[in-house]
């Protein structure tokens, strides 16, 4: 493999270059409706403690792990995770690592390029005069949905995804430090700010003020009123578990490979969670003192939960700015959905880097010639996302890359390293040049705690009953009428269970034939690159 010489060129920078990898769509997008979905303040408590037992942990395992595998001129996991022990199929567990950011930046870079398309869309005023219905169906419009057609062809939104894309391999192109490390010195404090005002206007809303219903500081409340009753309900905890993962990025090979540009002795135990609360912060803070309360201002408690996530951001957002007059209507658009891109491309920069170090370490490919093989991989692998949207295919694609192969990893890598690979080194490992000291308590809870928090997440994740019920998906079992699994469990997923359309069907099926397929490519071309390593070596 060979040794790539680029490094971070400050520590803020690779801070920021990491967080701005945790710090995306679903900071803004995801987490309120999680919340909203959960209960608020119940949701909270889960998620917090989730956060301090597999979050952290998992950013110390990473961190490690990539930092680790830096060392042996691995920059990507297959070659991180191959150095960890003597098995040959270790490295194959690590193809997840570049299979997941290819598959993820196909998609994301799509809904990343929805947000670009609403900046322009707030600066020429299209919302304008608009009520909440016709706000709606632009969406839909943007998106060619029900215009009759099986195939969806929206041609503004090719164009803006086009953009998107484009600006992301130029940055990747010019390197680690004059590329990622630069961005996110520029867009994660222009981020911060955007947010702050966006949460500033959101909590001075009042009810009589700018339209306003209610008072602002309720859906606060809604969101930090604790709820002790949340800790006996395992479907919030594993909603707040497996929001953990989304937030932090963790379980895609992200990390690992921004941490293998850093040097033996650099710091990784202090790096990390500085990384992780500033992403903490961002979400919690920021995510939450922006669309909740104008939700609530507007709609009321009582309406949250029928708008969130895609729905709230463009297609109900855009028309309560038009309640703050027609200056800072367009302010507020530019603003929020700025912030989004801002969030958005910074993660996207992030997956694309581990699959272009594949290539680099792999097969001596050019830093230039290796961000055209992802830039063209990623808009063959967007193609059937966009076109086949209203057919399942982006949601397979979420599914499978952005959330099952997330758990998958993260329990692997986390038994590899740590009980593999062994806990005494591994604590090493991740305590070598640290500037804090950590627990020893923290030991105990990366060797038992982390990976039993993980495997349970993975177990739920197959079996989760309708509506995640499970008291009484246990009681309708004992009671001998069957487990009802949920149509979004892993086994309903591959059972098409409550999916009656036949095209759906069809289209699911060749989607993940599909990812299967991208999966099975890289594996091959790991094992060829480790043939021709044992060649060379010869």
């Amino acid at each position: 493999m060979s040794q790539q010489k680029e490094r971070w060129a400050s520590r803020i920078g690779l801070i920021l270059a990491v967080a701005g990898n945790a710090v995306g769509l679903g900071n803004f997008l995801r987490f309120p409706a999680q919340a909203i979905d959960n209960g608020g303040g119940a949701f909270i408590i889960p998620y917090l403690i989730s956060f301090a037992l597999m979050g952290i942990p998992l950013l110390w395992v990473e961190w490690a792990i990539g930092r680790h595998g830096g060392q042996y001129g691995h920059h990507s996991t297959p070659g991180m995770l191959d150095v960890l022990g003597k098995s040959p199929l270790f490295k194959y567990f690590g193809v997840f690592g570049i299979f997941t950011n290819l598959v993820v930046a196909a998609y994301y870079c799509y809904i990343e390029s929805w947000t670009l398309g609403y900046v322009w869309f707030s600066i020429t005023g299209a919302f304008n005069g608009m009520n909440t219905d016709q706000v709606a169906q632009h969406f839909k419009n943007y998106l060619d949905s029900g215009q009759g057609n099986f195939l969806n062809l929206p041609g503004t939104a090719f164009i803006f995804f086009g953009i998107t894309v484009t600006l992301n391999l130029w940055i990747l192109s010019k390197g680690i430090s004059a590329g990622i490390e630069k961005a996110s010195k520029i867009l994660m404090p222009l981020l911060l700010v955007f947010g702050v005002f966006l949460a500033i206007r959101a909590l001075t809303l009042t009810e009589g003020t700018m339209g306003a219903q209610h008072d602002a500081i309720e859906g606060l409340n809604f969101l930090w009123t604790p709820n002790f009753n949340s800790l006996w309900d395992p479907k919030v905890w594993l909603a707040a578990a497996g929001q953990i993962f989304f937030t932090l990025s963790v379980g895609m090979g992200s990390i690992q490979c921004y941490a293998a540009y850093l040097r033996k002795k650099d710091d990784i135990a202090l790096n990390s969670v500085s990384a992780g609360f500033t992403n903490e912060f961002v979400e919690v803070v920021l995510g939450g003192s922006v669309v909740i309360p104008i939700a609530v201002a507007y709609l009321g408690l009582a309406s949250l939960t029928s708008f969130s996530g895609f729905g709230m951001s463009f297609m109900t957002l855009p028309n309560l700015f038009q309640y703050w007059g027609p200056v800072f209507s367009v302010i507020g658009g530019v603003v929020w959905f700025g912030l989004l891109f801002f969030a958005g491309i910074t993660s996207s920069l992030a997956m694309g880097q581990p699959v272009m170090a594949f290539f680099q370490d792999s097969f001596n490919i050019p830093r230039k010639k290796s961000v055209f093989i992802f830039g063209a991989l990623v808009i063959i692998l967007a193609i059937p996302t966009i076109i086949l949207y209203d057919h399942g295919a982006f949601d397979e694609f979420d599914f499978w890359a952005g959330t099952f192969s997330l758990v998958v990893f993260a329990l692997a890598e986390s038994i590899i390293f740590i009980w593999i690979f062994g806990i005494d080194k591994a604590w090493e490992e991740i305590n070598r040049g640290a500037d804090i000291k950590i627990p020893i308590f923290f030991k105990y809870v990366l060797k038992y705690v982390t990976p039993t928090f993980i495997l349970i997440i993975f177990l739920g994740s197959l079996i989760s009953p309708v509506g995640g019920e499970w008291s009484q998906a246990f009681s309708q079992l004992f009671s001998g009428n069957g487990w009802p699994l949920a149509p979004d469990s892993v086994i309903g997923k591959i059972f098409h269970i409550g999916v009656e359309d036949r095209d759906n069907i069809w289209v699911t099926n060749l989607t993940r034939m599909l990812l299967m397929s991208v999966y099975l490519l890289f594996g091959y071309l790991t094992y060829k690159a480790w043939k021709l390593k044992l060649k060379k070596e010869k």
